[in-house]
């Protein structure tokens, strides 16, 4: 037999050149990808520097940029009541200031920061490690150049963009300053809360002194709030300010900065924080601060606005309404707002509302609300200006005009009765009566010269206070007839001057006109005083002279009580911004009864 030939498939060739080529082709086109795609990456990187170099802020327009002024509106003691605006001081120098502040700064925030170029790589490093372990952001490492450059030139929103303009800002400014100057740049203007820039500004706010004076517990609390100027502001939690204070003590007697000695006294000194500030206010700093351009007109520098505000007696008037409103919430009673003025026409205590931080909206001056009764007092002036006295019979008997048909409160009626029994006991029936011997342009003549600014309209509803008008209209008003027949307009504005001290406005005070008669005003007092000694205002009776009305509008949806000491009047009102009704509050109950709390806290 002849032997079979080996198959094909057995027979070995060699790999032409092209088949190597193949063989090797994978392997160089990975290689040649990574090298393309490694290259692409750093040109997108590159690419990407470039563009946030190209949009950097203007450094040197950024230096000069003139930032908002603020305004610091004082009480009339001194005392702060609110600042507008950021609140900056004079500049302080690291050589200016005891050493343990730089040192306490330099050792908290950035420890190399003699040693690094802007960056400090040691600690990034550091942070990096941390927060992988953490999986989560527990540790920052920007170094101080790096806050200033975003103190000053950046907005503190967080993405890369910002991120890496603040690095190349940063090495700019080392490049540019000493470190001194940029320890200066940070000393000056990193926020410490409560809208204050820079250790002189904080200094000012939380301890009423220079930074040059703080002592070493105190440095350690400003310090400490580096970290979380909310968290850790002393004003609102001081228990987390000396916490973390006592941390910082804690970490410069570790490294040297301070002896056993210093260490052990700060740790026991007593946290003693400002008591120059003005608890509430708000609403009356609100009103002031939009109206500083009317009196020294558009401005550039910082300014101190010291105001008529009795800080005293703003912090009683604001605790009784807020109280006597919580105490009252049953009875549908959730707003109010009260003025004080004295007899010169200065706002003593403004109360706009219960609640600024949910409401800001003043109550006092924008509102306008039914006056009900206290609007009776124009109506009897009138009269006593047209041959009617006190003891003047008029009638309390059911009356028609039209269609409309006032009754009493208490849907009785009391026949003849005297002006002053009938003004003492709100008696509706009566007042419209008289209105009808009077003209009604008479009666609006007199309220708008005495104070009322609102529109009154010649409806027989008026004479019971049917028209709209402003708590503080009607406080003018009634000052007019404690100050004798002369007219005082409310001013709140004393003085303002540059912080410097230079003065930009004064008041200067003027005589007073006189728009009613002493006679008239001699009866209507008498009156008035009748009404809190024997009338519906009994609850604002005080243990020296007082006197006022009371007012209660349909349905109770308003209770008023306007009235007077021999030093101050007052203008208080309860109800609800929705205007529905509360249950059963008169004039003469809460509002006589917060009249009665204020002055007699105002005494003591």
């Amino acid at each position: 037999m002849t032997q079979k030939k080996k198959t094909s498939s057995k027979i070995k060739t060699k790999p032409s050149k092209r088949q190597k080529r193949a063989q090797k082709t994978p392997r160089k086109t990975l290689f040649k990808r990574v090298v393309f795609f490694l290259f692409l990456l750093i040109g997108i990187i590159s690419a990407y520097i470039f563009y946030c170099a190209a949009t950097l802020p203007d450094l040197d327009a950024a230096f000069a940029k003139t930032r908002q002024p603020s305004t610091v509106i004082l009480a009339e003691n001194g005392h702060e009541i609110q600042t507008f605006g950021n609140a900056f001081a004079f500049v302080i120098y690291p050589k200016d200031l005891p050493a343990y502040i730089p040192d306490a700064v330099v050792n908290t925030e950035d420890r190399r920061f003699y040693r690094h170029f802007g960056l400090d790589i040691i600690g990034l490093t550091r942070a990096a490690v941390v927060n992988i372990f953490k999986r989560r952001c527990a540790q920052g490492a920007s170094t101080i150049t790096q806050q200033v450059a975003k103190n000053l030139f950046l907005t503190s929103q967080k993405n890369l963009k910002r991120k890496i303009q603040e690095l190349l800002i940063a090495f700019r400014l080392e490049k540019k300053f000493t470190k001194e100057q940029i320890l200066t740049l940070y000393l000056n203007r990193v926020y410490l809360g409560a809208g204050t820039y820079g250790f002189e500004a904080a200094a000012n706010k939380y301890f009423n002194k220079s930074a040059a004076d703080l002592s070493l517990k105190e440095t350690a609390v400003l310090v400490s709030m580096l970290k979380a100027p909310s968290k850790y502001n002393p004003l609102y939690s001081k228990k987390n300010a000396e916490a973390r204070a006592n941390i910082v003590l804690d970490l410069m007697f570790q490294r040297a900065l301070i002896g056993k000695s210093a260490y052990e006294a700060a740790k026991a000194e007593p946290l003693v924080l400002s008591t120059n500030k003005v608890e509430g206010g708000k609403h009356f700093a609100d009103m002031v601060y939009a109206q500083i351009n009317d009196y020294i007109g558009t401005h550039s520098q910082d300014i101190y606005v010291k105001t008529t505000l009795d800080q005293n007696l703003q912090q009683h008037a604001e605790k009784i309404l807020q109280q006597t409103v919580a105490d009252n919430l049953k009875n549908n009673v959730h707003e109010g707002a009260l003025v004080i003025l004295d007899y010169q026409g200065a706002v003593k205590a403004l109360v706009g509302g219960t609640n600024y931080q949910k409401n800001q909206f003043n109550r006092a001056t924008q509102a306008l609300r039914q006056a009900g009764s206290v609007f009776k007092t124009f109506v009897y002036i009138t009269a006593l200006q047209h041959g009617f006295h006190k003891n003047s019979i008029i009638s309390d008997v059911k009356v028609h005009i039209g269609s409309w048909a006032p009754e009493n409160n208490n849907k009785k009626y009391a026949g003849d009765v005297t002006l002053d029994y009938a003004f003492a006991h709100s008696l509706n029936a009566a007042t419209v009566n008289l209105s009808k011997e009077l003209n009604l342009s008479d009666i609006i003549k007199n309220a708008s010269k005495m104070g009322i600014t609102t529109s009154l309209k010649q409806t027989p509803s008026l004479v019971l206070g049917s028209a709209e008008v402003k708590l503080i209209d009607m406080a003018t008003a009634y000052l007019t007839i404690a100050n004798g027949g002369y007219a005082a307009w409310p001013y709140f504005i004393e003085e303002i001057a540059q912080k410097q001290g230079t003065p930009l406005y004064i008041r200067s005070h003027t005589q007073n006109v006189q728009i009613l008669d002493e006679k008239i005003i001699e009866e209507i007092t008498a009156m008035l005083e009748n009404v809190v000694s024997k009338g519906t205002g009994k609850n604002a009776e005080l243990p020296f002279f007082a006197a006022g009305k009371t007012g209660t509008t349909q349905n109770f949806r308003d209770a008023w009580f306007v009235g007077f000491t021999k030093k101050y009047v007052v203008a208080v009102w309860l109800g609800n911004d929705d205007n529905s009704p509360m249950k059963n509050i008169t004039g003469g109950s809460l509002p006589a009864q917060i009249f009665r709390k204020i002055m007699l806290q105002s005494m003591s």
